[in-house]
């Protein structure tokens, strides 16, 4: 038996921030990342509206890139002291997802971090609030996905927290809100996305529903994407539905270990993070040549590369190389380093990357062990060893082809 399960109401389009003057209730807590917001005018704004709505309001700000378990313990706090009804997140993904995890030690105080990152095992939620989340970047897809990602820094692994009970009541898809958006940061939400829609579409808990939203996810994504890098509005537009539709797949579709190794490898090294979707973006052709040994994987690639980007191939095999050429192409577009060994500080291109080559392969080990226990790694088409994932480390470090 399958499951596809979304937020209850999805508001989408210019304004549709405002819907929030509708919610009832007495107490709302907004959760916010750093002062991007802010200084759009944006989070005032909310806050304005959901007053308006008769609700008094808190707002918890400064949710940091990546954010730690510390941090969604401290939120947990504010708002047991302050017992909202509503928590409304506005923001990238990472306010989103601390505050959904802050959201389950609400409402269950007794639960521990490893608790909530037991896959699929979180209690009900709903009995103290009700959860909107604002997307201000058009990546993640958090605003409708089952799923948050929380960093323990003494670990330097990040977790995924997935369970059903975290979708949220409420999505709004706000486009207006993505116009000041860096170019980067478009970038990398961007292949992140794409990320999503191909990983879902080969997942092992694909199904009819999650297809439908994954193939035409990544075609508006392949289209818009470069357009959207260099800030025009109405490719805006396009990437912030697209990316929303992907997550809608995702949720219910499931991920691979592009994903996997993302988490894993993203806050490991000494030298500085690897931005999420800068790594979704280096590692995804490899993974696509290692999944496509398996058969059901290679023909589903190919079925998108001559039906959605109609790219040119007499086999499914060639099929398949033009679709990881043309994601190269598409990384070269938006300025992405295509290995870890030219990654650059915030995920520019650089001569010499900010992750050591002796630090990177000393924890490759480890890594590739976390990245095979990550929540992601079972519905990958393709379940690599430990061996063959330190062998994809190696490729998506130095850019090689992934031939076994």
């Amino acid at each position: 038996m399958g499951r596809f399960t979304n937020p209850r109401d999805l508001y989408f389009g210019e304004g549709a921030r405002h819907e929030v003057r509708n919610f009832e209730g007495k107490r709302a807590m907004i959760v916010s990342g750093g002062s991007s917001m802010r200084r759009g005018g944006f989070l005032a704004e909310l806050e304005e509206d959901l007053m308006s709505a008769g609700m008094e309001v808190e707002l918890f700000e400064g949710v940091e890139s990546d954010p730690s378990v510390e941090t969604v313990m401290r939120g947990a706090e504010a708002m047991t002291a302050f017992q909202p009804d509503w928590i409304v997140a506005i923001g990238g993904g990472s306010p989103i997802d601390a505050a959904k995890a802050m959201w389950i030690k609400y409402e269950y105080p007794e639960t521990t971090f490893e608790d909530m990152c037991v896959v699929f095992g979180l209690p009900k939620l709903r009995t103290k609030a009700k959860f909107c989340a604002i997307s201000s970047t058009s990546g993640t897809a958090t605003e409708v996905t089952a799923f948050s990602i929380i960093t323990n820094y003494q670990e330097g692994i990040k977790y995924p927290i997935a369970d059903f009970e975290i979708t949220p009541d409420v999505a709004i898809v706000d486009p207006e809100i993505t116009y000041t958006m860096p170019a980067k940061l478009c970038a990398h939400t961007g292949m992140d996305a794409l990320t999503h829609a191909i990983e879902a579409y080969v997942s092992t808990a694909a199904s009819a529903y999650t297809d439908a939203n994954a193939l035409y996810a990544m075609r508006e994504i392949v289209e818009w994407l470069p357009k959207s890098y260099t800030g025009d509005k109405e490719a805006r537009q396009h990437m912030h539905d697209a990316q929303c539709i992907a997550g809608i797949a995702f949720s219910s579709g499931l991920l691979g270990i592009v994903h996997s190794m993302a988490h894993k490898t993203g806050a490991a090294f000494s030298g500085g993070h690897i931005i999420h979707g800068c790594a979704n973006a280096m590692y995804l052709g490899k993974v696509i040549q290692f999944n496509a040994k398996d058969e059901r994987a290679r023909s589903r690639y190919a079925y998108i590369a001559r039906e959605v980007f109609h790219l040119e191939g007499a086999s499914d095999e060639e099929l398949v190389e033009a679709l990881v050429q043309m994601i190269r192409d598409l990384n070269d577009k938006i300025d992405i380093p295509q290995g870890i060994k030219n990654y650059g500080q915030g995920g520019t291109k650089a001569d010499t990357s900010i992750i050591d080559e002796k630090e990177f392969f000393e924890k490759a080990p480890q890594v590739a062990v976390n990245a095979l226990a990550d929540a992601c790694t079972g519905s990958n088409p393709r379940q690599p060893t430990p061996e063959e994932m330190e062998k994809l480390l190696e490729c998506v470090y130095f850019d090689k082809p992934v031939e076994f």
